[in-house]
């Protein structure tokens, strides 16, 4: 049965399963922040426990593109669904009375899990793109139209899905309490999985085994882009994963539900813009795929959002709650179309064969970026509070900007040139 999927169907099954795991990712995140903080958590004791959930995400992109390059993705796919599962099951027990050493130990382990996990799922959703385009070598422009088009398509339906999931937390918090919620979603996320039995083995395995040296890449296209990628999403999270949720809670009186809907309703407005990138682009006049000039300008725009939350919080420019919601929704929108055009270019970097490897090896430096945002969100709220962590968001997009000035022209369209 499974022999008679098309590359499509394939893909449809992929991403199907990514969007279920999505929505119980954003939700652990919600229920996690905010019923620890709920026991009376600083907001750097709540950074650390997603300390292992990043770093292990950058070790799995690092070898999980080797493993997807050598096994096939429906080995990563399958492997990282069920390691979901198993961290939302390890969350059941966890209780008040736990002492708070442990509680914090036992839940790094869990979140670790799921990192592992998370960064599986994504690679695997994200390099079946590029076996599903067709490669048109007589109009380069057409394909890589068509490729910026099913990547904005994913990474936009994806992240507007994990803002369902932040509001989904909320809720779950507020209505069946921490344990219940993980144990249903854990329960959702299998049925999700039961899906995935039909796909084949060799989806995006390489016909030759590569080496273990091929995990790191040589293309300087990719590396400079992976740097960029670390400090923008550290830019993103230094600011967005701790800080901002408690800030609304503690400093401006908001209620868990209300939190978690409102940062679940930015992520998928988020989304949206990410999906509709490449029409946005189209009814500005640039039919063409974006290119480096495009990654430039749109970090260079980005990097003054932040300052500017900063200086209106600082010189108490109106209400905080409406700075910072205005502010949010500016940011979330330069955000989304530096974010896809970033998941374009990295497959505009590579090519058909070696995508496991090049896409785990950028979503590594990525992972990266959101431990080092992680940290600081945390230590830097304690320090400064919110406006601390916007600072740091300024300078971190500044430097991602100033890496993009590296970048070379991708080979398709170096070709359309010539």
């Amino acid at each position: 049965m499974s022999r008679a999927l098309s590359a499509l169907q394939q893909y449809m099954i992929v991403t199907a399963n990514y969007w279920a795991f999505t929505l119980t990712d954003g939700a652990l995140r919600m229920l996690v922040v905010f019923h620890f903080h709920e026991l009376g958590y600083s907001t750097l004791e709540i950074a650390f426990l997603f300390l292992f959930y990043e770093f292990f995400g950058i070790i799995t992109n690092l070898y999980g593109g080797w493993l997807g390059a050598r096994f096939g993705l429906r080995l990563t796919l399958w492997s990282g669904t069920l390691m979901q599962v198993a961290a939302l099951l390890m969350l059941i027990p966890v209780a008040e009375d736990w002492p708070k050493w442990w509680s914090v130990a036992y839940v790094m382990v869990a979140q670790a899990i799921s990192g592992i996990a998370k960064d599986l799922n994504k690679m695997s959703a994200k390099s079946a793109i590029k076996t599903v385009v067709p490669e048109t070598p007589e109009d380069h422009s057409k394909g890589e139209g068509q490729l910026f088009k099913w990547v904005a398509i994913l990474t936009g339906s994806k992240n507007a899905l994990k803002g369902v999931g932040f509001f989904l937390g909320g809720v779950l918090l507020t209505t069946i309490g921490f344990n219940a919620a993980v144990a249903a979603m854990a329960a959702g996320l299998f049925l999700a999985f039961l899906v995935t039995l039909v796909l084949p083995a060799d989806i995006g395995r390489m016909k030759q085994k590569p080496s273990f040296t091929a995990l790191f890449s040589k293309s300087r296209g990719i590396n400079v882009l992976s740097l960029a990628r670390f400090f923008l999403f550290g830019a993103r999270d230094v600011w967005f994963v701790v800080a901002l949720p408690v800030f609304l809670q503690s400093a401006l009186g908001w209620r868990f539900w209300e939190v978690g809907g409102f940062m679940g309703l930015w992520v998928i407005c988020y989304g949206i813009v990410q999906g509709t990138a490449p029409a946005l682009r189209r009814s500005w006049g640039r039919s063409a795929p974006p290119g480096v000039a495009a990654v430039r300008f749109w970090s260079a725009v980005l990097t003054a959002i932040p300052a500017l939350i900063a200086i209106a919080m600082w010189r108490e420019v109106g209400q905080p709650g409406v700075t910072v919601v205005v502010g949010l929704a500016v940011f979330g929108v330069v955000f989304a179309m530096n974010s896809s055009i970033h998941s374009y270019m990295i497959l505009a970097y590579t090519e058909a064969e070696d995508v496991s490897l090049n896409v785990g090896f950028y979503y590594m430096a990525n992972a990266a970026g959101r431990l080092l945002g992680t940290v600081l969100s945390g230590a830097l709220f304690l320090l400064g509070g919110l406006q601390a962590c916007l600072w740091s968001s300024a300078v971190l997009v500044a430097l991602a900007a100033l890496v993009s000035t590296r970048l070379p022209t991708p080979p398709r369209q170096l070709k359309e040139t010539t």
